[in-house]
């Protein structure tokens, strides 16, 4: 595989805003998605978040054009082809995965859950691209894979580990992956990169549901899904692809691990459920992972 290069801005604070910017808009999805659940299946609730997320890009693009705007980004080559290829088939599962899992466990212990990508962005950065891994990240690493092993064990079972959680960290695993791709083309314009990857990953998500036996949601539902893939998926891959730009594919992920926090505290404000011991000891060992796992610079 080709190494990566990235051009780092190490200090650039319009790039650690915008990873911390597309953290908060993905926060919202996981707690807003359990509540469209009541109305739309978790199949076709996965696909329409990233139909929303491609449909509000390609649209801006076409406002961008009509309005005689361009970008300064390089255009597509050959050589990106297989890395969009990988994107869009590594989305189409992953958020079949989530939903999934989502409709299996706790929303707060999805958003928690979602910090191992940060784990497997790392490691594939570290194998695929040479990025460096410091000491103090891998004491990161280790930290929340503990945090996601007590959060991945089923209660009152003994080291029985819980199907949805197997299942997220499954879909950690594919973003980690679809992180390593997107940032080797994250020269590219990130809008158009958003929009492909969207439309692209969103209508081979709905088939696969479709296929599979889901119905397709009433039309409020629809829209109410799409708006929300927009703001959590569109907007927020659209603030992460640029921020990879300045950082690279660790370091954003890095800034990136406030989300689940967010996911856990808006889950707790909607659903209102007390979380228990072990809960809380996960959510101390993820904060720190996560505090570990950030630049020193």
């Amino acid at each position: 595989m080709l190494a990566v290069t990235h051009p780092k801005d190490n200090g650039g604070l319009k790039y650690v805003g915008l990873a911390v910017a597309a953290a908060a808009l993905y926060a919202l999805s996981v707690p807003l998605s359990k509540l469209l659940m009541d109305s739309v299946s978790p199949g076709a609730l996965a696909g329409l978040l990233y139909l929303g997320a491609g449909a509000g890009m390609w649209s801006y693009l076409g406002m961008r054009r009509m309005a005689g705007g361009t970008s300064s980004a390089r255009p597509v080559g050959k050589r990106d082809i297989p890395y969009f290829v990988a994107m869009v088939a590594l989305d189409i599962a992953a958020p079949l995965l989530l939903m999934a899992g989502l409709a299996a466990c706790a929303p707060e212990t999805i958003s928690l859950l979602n910090n191992f990508e940060i784990v497997a962005t790392a490691l594939i950065a570290r194998a695929a691209f040479g990025e460096s891994i410091s000491p103090k990240l891998w004491a990161g690493i280790a930290s929340m894979t503990t945090s996601c092993m007590l959060l991945s064990v089923e209660p009152g079972t003994g080291v029985s580990f819980s199907s949805g959680s197997l299942l997220v960290l499954g879909v950690c695993l594919c973003w980690g992956i679809e992180n390593n791709c997107t940032a080797a083309i994250a020269d590219c314009d990130p809008a158009l990169v958003v929009a492909v990857k969207g439309a692209g990953s969103g209508a081979g998500a709905l088939a696969v549901a479709l296929l599979g036996g889901s119905p397709l949601p009433s039309l409020v539902p629809a829209l109410l899904a799409m708006a929300l893939g927009f703001a959590s998926y569109g907007l927020s891959i659209l603030a992460y692809v640029t921020a990879q730009r300045g950082l690279g594919a660790a370091r954003t992920s890095a800034y990136y691990a406030v989300g689940p926090f967010i996911g856990v505290a808006v889950a707790w404000a909607i659903f209102g459920e007390t979380p228990g011991a072990s809960f809380v000891v996960a959510l101390a060992l993820m904060a720190l992972g996560s505090w570990l796992s950030l630049p020193d610079n």
